[in-house]
């Protein structure tokens, strides 16, 4: 104990040493780095003193004899270190008792330089060497893949979109994701957005056919149109680009070539977010469970965009019974039996679905018969009520799926979990307060379970309303305008 003593006052001395030293020879951190070597030794006993302290200065020295002559830094630091200045380099100390001290430092060399064409390689970290990490989560994977619509323009909000989708699934999984554009996408939004994608990325052009007034249009008529709902302040009620996205998301994206690849899709919209992680597979869990749509917000459409579209749809009903399912969804969508549209419909922004369906004859002949009455143009159809009657009708009850633990938002409604322990389990970050689900304007309370109901006074107060005083709520096109789409 008294030779320990003594070595630390040695040690003192030098402290002070060298801190004197510090202001005119030694810099600030060169200092700080003693400090802490001889923290460490003092602190050491007298038994392995010599070793561990000879070491942590042979670290020491050969870390600023690398930095001050330029070398690369190790292959932990990926490069980042040799690109900071001197004062911001991390403070590495590396003690190794069993190596004498007099190899380490003659057997110590810089790391090798990384290679010229990783680091000239745009959009590839200096390891990675062009290779996806492997996935995390085992077991096989569906023929799946994200699907978006969306403009150059729109690069900086689809970011947040697939940053939120990687994170809180797809790193796990590193299924695909289709970007599909009327026009060609530029060189940045390929760049950026491959990535931040853990799967392959495709990027698809439309064609114009998929994207024009069908030849059957009357012009004139869909100009007085828009004419007229631009006046009434209806939201994208002028818009021709408008029409053509829900023409198109209606009866053309899943013919998309690089779409007939896939089985499954989910669609992704810009700015998005996702509250909860997704700890398994929901295109297995469709496949596996017979699911074929799925959706987490529903909600009434704007009357003003779709005044005629339940006797197009009753026409096709008239036309085609041989595609309309038993056990359907009729109740959902209408109050009376058939006769009128209550305006329900899922808020298709958010869609996990089998393409299969889509591409079926019973969607397909679906699609065509209200494409020719012209609605898309000469009214404002959008995709969301198309798919959702469709679903509805075509498919059987226990055939669509709610996927109450997605939490999700899109500007500007909110899903999310009620249950605390779901929300703790998946690290949601969502205030259940803020829950569309019961909300007046949302189609879902209608009909979900009693045990899933809040049982805040407020909630309360809108599971006794009558369906007609929950519709009402629904008339301003401030807020309907957008159900739809945002």
């Amino acid at each position: 104990m008294a030779g320990q003593r003594y070595v630390r006052y040695i040690l003192f001395a030098v402290l002070v040493s060298l801190r004197g030293w510090s202001v005119s020879y030694f810099t600030d951190i060169e200092a700080t780095q003693c400090i802490t070597v001889i923290f460490f030794v003092s602190s050491s006993s007298s038994n392995g003193l010599k070793n561990a302290g000879v070491d942590a200065v042979a670290g020491w020295k050969g870390e600023h004899a690398n930095s001050g002559s330029g070398s690369g830094t190790t292959s932990q630091s990926k490069g980042d270190a040799a690109k900071r200045p001197e004062a911001e380099k991390p403070l590495e100390i590396s003690i190794s008792p069993s190596t004498p001290p007099a190899a380490s430092a003659a057997t110590s060399k810089p790391a090798p330089k990384q290679s010229d064409d990783l680091i000239k390689a745009p959009g590839t970290t200096p390891n990675s060497q062009n290779a996806l990490a492997p996935p995390k989560a085992a077991g096989p994977r569906m023929n799946a893949t994200f699907v978006t619509l969306a403009r150059n323009g729109d690069l900086w909000e689809i970011v947040k979109s697939i940053r939120a989708v990687e994170d809180r699934f797809n790193h796990k999984y590193n299924y695909d994701w289709v970007f599909l554009n009327d026009k060609p996408f530029d060189d940045d939004f390929k760049k950026v957005t491959s990535a931040l994608v853990s799967g392959k990325t495709k990027y698809g052009l439309i064609g114009e056919e998929h994207w024009s007034f069908p030849e059957w249009i009357d012009q004139d008529k869909a100009a007085e149109t828009r004419r007229d709902m631009g006046e009434r302040k209806i939201i994208y009620g002028d818009s021709i680009s408008y029409r053509h996205m829900c023409r198109f998301e209606s009866g053309f994206f899943f013919r998309q070539p690089l779409m007939l690849d896939y089985e499954w899709y989910w669609r992704v919209e810009p700015s998005i977010e996702l509250y909860c992680d997704i700890n398994y597979d929901p295109f297995k869990f469709m496949a596996d469970n017979k699911k074929i749509y799925s959706f987490v917000i529903s909600l009434f459409e704007y009357s003003e965009t779709i005044p005629t579209l339940w006797n197009s749809v009753k026409k096709f009903m008239k036309a085609h019974p041989e595609h309309i399912a038993e056990d359907n969804s009729m109740a959902w969508l209408s109050d009376n039996g058939g006769k009128d549209y209550n305006r329900c419909h899922f808020w298709s922004n958010f869609e996990v679905g089998n393409l299969n369906w889509l591409r079926s004859p019973a969607y397909i002949d679906f699609f065509d018969s209200l494409d020719r009455d012209g609605g898309f143009f000469y009214e404002r159809w959008g995709d969301a009520p198309v798919h959702s009657i469709a679903a509805g009708l075509l498919l059987q009850k226990d055939q669509i799926h709610f996927f109450n633990d997605i939490a999700y938002y899109h500007v500007p409604f909110t899903h999310c979990p009620l249950e605390e322990k779901v929300r703790l389990d998946n690290k949601c970050h969502c205030d259940p307060n803020q829950n569309f689900d019961w909300n007046g304007y949302s189609c879902k309370i209608l009909n979900a379970p009693l045990s899933a109901r809040l049982t805040s006074v407020r909630h309360q107060e809108v599971l006794r309303l009558p369906r007609h005083a929950k519709a009402q709520r629904m008339g301003a096109a401030s807020v309907m305008g957008e159900a739809d789409t945002l």
